[in-house]
């Protein structure tokens, strides 16, 4: 690899591991990019069926702005269209595809979008913590990472980094993995509180 991928490579390992651990990509659950150049766009992404607690810096696939793979010799995930589609139009260096619950569950209960004010999490997730009104988008979801990726762009916020695919998962991104990383936390926690409340609350 080169020295560019071979850092991204370990990069998007150790991030793996770190949410692996916290039980937000279990099984071969979940997949992680970090852009490597914008014209022509490339991201790096985590290959797909690997444990992801286990990944080396090697088990990393080169994907072009469609999501394709356009160097190495292992399988990109089925998501990385929809990678490749965030850093299009967020301008992202990373983007983050985990499987928490707490999002999941928000996305049902909140099925045109994920409302938070007032909280000082907010912070943490690059938005103010009072007056702000901070709506998350959902999704519905499809296997077709083209019409995700419709549906992402039609309701692309640059102030608010997420997006729940319903019934599936989140993606957060960031300038790079770190403030992804930043982001998914507080996100979580956010969406923990949310589910909290009473209907209607």
């Amino acid at each position: 690899m080169t020295a560019g991928l071979s850092e991204a490579g370990r990069q998007l390992a150790a991030e793996s591991a770190r949410f692996a651990a916290l039980g937000w990509m279990r099984g071969t659950s979940g997949n992680l990019s970090v852009t490597l150049s914008r014209d022509p766009l490339r991201l790096a992404v985590t290959a797909s069926g690997l444990d992801k607690g286990e990944l080396t810096e090697a088990d990393v696939v080169v994907v072009d702005a469609d999501g394709a793979a356009v160097s190495g010799e292992l399988t990109p995930s089925a998501e990385a269209g929809l990678h490749a589609r965030i850093a299009a139009v967020a301008g992202a260096g990373a983007v983050v595809h985990l499987h928490q619950l707490a999002p999941v569950i928000a996305a049902e209960r909140n099925p045109g979008g994920i409302v938070l004010r007032d909280l000082e999490m907010l912070k943490g997730f690059g938005r103010a913590a009072h007056d702000d009104e901070v709506v998350i988008p959902v999704v519905p979801n499809s296997q077709d990472m083209r019409v995700l990726g419709d549906a992402f762009a039609a309701g692309f916020d640059p102030a608010t980094p997420a997006l729940v695919v319903a019934r599936h998962g989140v993606y957060v991104w960031g300038e790079d993995l770190r403030q992804a990383r930043h982001r998914a936390e507080c996100l979580e926690w956010l969406l923990r509180f949310a589910n909290a409340l009473p209907e209607g609350a």
